[in-house]
C-alpha cells in the first residue's frame, strides 16, 4: 500500500480542518476539507451501488440541503475533483478519484483499528471511522498497516477496492433476497451505512463469515432462513442488504 505524498499535511482546526494535497503528476497543490472529502468519497461509493450521482443523490446520502450540494460542487468542480455532465450526472476526475480512494483506506484502517485493537463490536465501528477518517495523517496510516497487516476486507466484510454489485456476481456473490431456497450461504458482507439495520442484523446473528441455510423464499417477499439453530423470516429491504454466496 503506497503512503500519501509527505506534501500531504493534516491541521487540525476542528470542523474545518484542512488536508493539502500534492496529486501525484501535479504540482499544484490543492487544499482539501473534511466536506470536500465526504463529497468525493460518497460519490465514489454511490457509483459502485449503481446509482446515477446527481445532486439529490448526494443531499440524501450526506444528509444535507440542495443548496448546500450545489455550492460544494461547485467548489470541486473549480478545483478539478470533479466533471458535471449533461442532465447534472456527477464524475469523479482522476483527482478527485485518488482522493476518495485515500479517504476510503483510512475509512477501512480506522475500522480494523477499533475492532481489532480496541474490540469495539462491528455494527458499532462505521460511525466512529466517518469521523476520525479524516484525521489520519499518512505517518499515522503507515503505522496501522505494520500492525495491522494488509487484508482486503473491513468488519462488514466489504472490500478496500469498492466493487460494482456486477463484479460481485462475477465472483459468485449475489443478494440474499436472490438467493435460492433449500441452499445453503455463506455471508460475505452487509450494507454499513445504516447503524440501526446493523444492529438488528446482529442481533438476528447475520454478520460476515455466518452459514445460513435459506429455508423458503414466502409469498408476501420474505425469506425464511436457519441462522446457527434459529429460524428468522426476513424482510426484502433487509435482505438486499447482504451478499452472500453459496456453499
Amino acid at each position: 500500500m503506497n503512503s500519501m505524498p509527505d506534501a500531504a499535511l493534516i491541521r487540525k482546526l476542528g470542523r474545518g480542518s484542512v488536508r493539502l494535497h500534492a496529486l501525484d503528476g501535479d504540482s499544484r497543490t490543492t487544499m482539501i476539507t473534511i466536506s470536500k472529502e465526504d463529497y468525493l468519497k460518497a460519490i465514489a461509493e454511490a457509483e459502485v451501488e449503481g446509482q446515477s450521482v446527481i445532486p439529490a443523490t448526494l443531499a440524501h446520502w450526506l444528509s444535507v440541503t440542495r443548496p448546500a450540494v450545489t455550492f460544494a460542487l461547485k467548489r470541486l468542480k473549480k478545483d478539478g475533483l470533479v466533471s458535471i455532465k449533461k442532465e447534472g450526472h456527477i464524475c469523479l476526475t482522476s483527482q478527485g478519484r485518488e482522493i476518495a480512494e485515500r479517504t476510503i483506506v483510512r475509512h477501512h484502517l480506522i475500522e480494523r483499528m477499533l475492532s481489532e485493537m480496541f474490540g469495539m463490536a462491528w455494527y458499532e465501528i462505521h460511525d466512529e471511522a466517518e469521523r476520525l477518517e479524516h484525521a489520519v495523517s499518512p505517518a499515522f496510516e503507515k503505522k496501522l498497516v505494520e500492525k495491522l497487516g494488509h487484508k482486503d476486507t473491513c468488519p462488514h466484510g466489504n472490500g478496500l477496492a469498492l466493487s460494482s454489485p456486477a463484479e460481485r456476481r462475477k465472483r459468485g456473490m449475489r443478494l440474499l433476497s436472490e438467493a435460492e431456497a433449500g441452499v445453503r450461504y455463506v455471508v460475505n458482507s452487509v450494507y454499513e451505512r445504516d447503524r440501526k439495520l446493523l444492529e438488528f442484523f446482529e442481533k438476528e446473528g447475520l454478520r460476515p463469515g455466518v452459514r445460513i441455510g435459506v429455508e423458503a423464499r414466502n409469498y408476501d417477499g420474505t425469506v425464511s432462513l436457519s441462522v446457527d439453530k434459529n429460524q428468522i423470516r426476513l424482510g426484502t429491504s433487509a435482505a438486499e442488504r447482504i451478499w452472500v454466496s453459496k456453499l
